[in-house]
């Protein structure tokens, strides 16, 4: 029998969603770095060799699903029709926000944004910067809709961009409540 003699090759992306779940059932205070070493598969010197330490691998996870999240906006903008891109919109994000294939209902952002994080990033502000940049992004793709008669002149871009994004929040917030 052949025993290989090096370890598996350490997957970050997975170590960080593994994280995450960790993060979306027991929030960063409840996680310790003892659960978070078994769920990863290392020990604790290696989590902080690959991660620096428990806040900072919290950090790449919420910046992690931020991007995704915003991915979704990235691809909604880009739909030929404006019916297109507010519904990849909304879709996409409904598509994210249960994906329990990866282990968590919800949004990461929404979570970690109402429950205690770590002292290492202002997770408030960096998600808050990010919803407003995935705003003004559809309110640019509405603007241009309206500029070139796919939507009624009498729309008003900020109004309906403003909608969305209360939807999107309405969506995420019932996504964390398991819905």
């Amino acid at each position: 029998m052949h025993v290989d003699a090096h370890p598996a090759a350490f997957d970050r992306d997975d170590a960080v969603r593994r994280a995450a779940c960790l993060f979306w059932r027991h929030g960063f205070s409840g996680t310790s770095t003892r659960a978070l070493s078994r769920a990863l598969g290392i020990s604790g010197s290696s989590l902080y060799a690959a991660f620096g330490s428990k806040g900072e691998l919290f950090d790449e996870a919420v910046r992690t699903y931020a991007l995704r999240y915003s991915a979704v906006y990235e691809r909604a903008v880009a739909q030929p029709s404006i019916a297109g891109a507010l519904e990849r919109v909304l879709v996409g994000s409904v598509e994210e926000f249960t994906r329990t294939q990866d282990g968590h209902p919800g949004c990461l952002t929404s979570s970690a944004v109402m429950a205690d994080t770590s002292t290492t990033l202002d997770v408030r502000t960096y998600v808050a910067d990010l919803q407003r940049a995935d705003e003004a992004r559809l309110r640019f793709r509405i603007e241009r809709a309206v500029a070139e008669g796919g939507l009624a002149e009498a729309t008003d871009p900020a109004v309906l961009a403003g909608l969305v994004q209360t939807l999107w929040h309405g969506l995420s917030a019932r996504a964390e409540l398991g819905a």
